[in-house]
């Protein structure tokens, strides 16, 4: 039933019941100020969550970063050349007219394998950012599935409680009427309104779970949620359960993987390193002793090799080797935990399918004997509170079918997030 409806059912019949749905409609209506777009599904609620991540700008500016190192490996020096200019004369000293003007153009060049190396860190560079993006946008779809089945049952519970609240409403009028005639005791009476209170206190809490599900959903995605939250089909990746099977395309493991190859290509870059840049310079030179002498022009190689550092070299060699080790680690830690979340996952599994098979015979026991119930009460053969006893079993029931349904669904979202598959 819709907020104003319910507000109109209880106005008629209690004035405090209208001002309790007063007060839900006016909850209800509060929300939808949060967001006026709403997601069509888990999928489109999942890429709104992504538009709105704070660190999806920075992943970009990560990959272009990675780009330029790429390009700069693929030139055929490691830095761009420079030009430098001179001049030099005798004007300050004895002012013979002596002139000199020298032009040098001079480049580093490539050690030897240092070029190879630098263009397999920038790929694996390239990878790691790629791979860095993936497992980001499947930690946000992971949030957004988590919030997405919180939502769901906090809207389930409500409607129960709202359900509840009709039944009791509509039983506490029919008590009232049988009241005044005589037909039932005071004490039927009290319990009659006990519970109609017991449902309006349970319709509270439920409407303040249901407030904040909802704004953490409009948190997460800038968006409302659909009138009717879909359910996950589980992937074909489902018979994979052993940690051999486990697919390395899970975005933990390409992201662990592509920090290793990262960190090992780095290694390689710092063993090459051995000493800086070698330089390699043209210079032209014209010059004249004096006035009266005319210009002779040369040419000249200059070749610069720095000298090699072994501590330097062997420092950067440690360091490097050190998150290499330090990768791999994290990478065996990575798929181990994908394997035991798995395992965990299908146990889970199992046992939830066994507990919707008891709530759901539970269910049907719980509404035969409330129907067995309200008829023997009709005619005056059990009490009142007999019937309130069988009925708050019925919805109790209920609710646990309700939520068993719920999580099962949810255990389907959780084990494609898993299994590493977006939704």
């Amino acid at each position: 039933m819709k907020p104003l409806s319910l507000l109109l059912f209880f106005y008629k019949h209690k004035p405090s019941l209208a001002s309790i749905s007063l007060s839900l409609g006016l909850s209800f209506s509060a929300m939808n100020v949060y967001a006026a777009t709403v997601a069509p599904d888990l999928r489109g609620a999942s890429e709104l969550a992504w538009k709105l991540h704070p660190e999806a700008a920075a992943l970009d500016a990560r990959d272009t970063q990675a780009r330029a190192a790429q390009e700069l490996a693929d030139n055929w020096t490691p830095e761009p050349a420079a030009i430098s200019v001179s001049s030099r004369n005798d004007r300050l000293n004895s002012n013979l007219g002596q002139q000199e003007y020298e032009v040098e153009l001079a480049t580093p060049l490539w050690l030897p394998g240092q070029r190879a190396a630098r263009s397999a860190e920038a790929s694996a560079r390239i990878d790691e950012a790629k791979n860095k993006r993936a497992a980001l946008r499947w930690e946000v779809a992971g949030n957004v599935r988590e919030v997405w089945w919180t939502l769901a049952t906090a809207r389930n519970l409500h409607q129960l409680a709202t359900r509840r609240l009709e039944t009791a409403s509509a039983l506490d009028i029919d008590i009232q009427r049988r009241y005044q005639l005589g037909d039932v005791s005071r004490i039927d009476s009290n319990l009659a309104r006990t519970e109609v209170h017991v449902a309006q206190a349970e319709l509270i809490e439920t409407e303040m779970t249901l407030s904040q599900s909802e704004q953490a959903f409009t948190l997460l995605t800038g968006a409302t949620a659909p009138v009717i939250m879909s359910q996950e089909q589980l992937t074909n990746l489902s018979n994979q359960r052993s940690l051999a099977d486990t697919p390395l395309s899970h975005p933990l493991l390409a992201r662990a993987a592509s920090a290793v190859s990262s960190a090992l290509a780095r290694a390689k870059v710092a063993e090459q390193a051995q000493r800086a840049a070698p330089e390699l310079a043209l210079r032209m030179q014209r010059e004249r002793a004096g006035a009266e002498q005319p210009y002779a022009n040369s040419v000249g190689i200059r070749l610069k090799i720095p000298f090699s550092s072994g501590a330097q070299t062997r420092e950067l060699s440690a360091a490097a080797r050190a998150e290499s080790l330090q990768a791999e680690a994290e990478m065996w830690q990575v798929k181990t935990k994908v394997q035991l979340d798995l395992e965990q996952l299908y146990r889970l599994e199992r046992s939830q399918q066994r507990q919707l098979e008891i709530a759901q015979q539970s269910h049907e026991l719980s509404i035969d004997n409330l129907k067995l119930a309200e008829k023997a009460f009709k005619l005056g053969e059990t009490d009142l509170s007999s019937l309130l006893r069988l009925r708050s079993t019925a919805f109790g029931a209920e609710a646990l079918l309700e939520r068993q349904r719920l999580a099962n669904a949810a255990l389907i979202s959780r084990l494609n997030q898993a299994l590493g598959v977006l939704p």
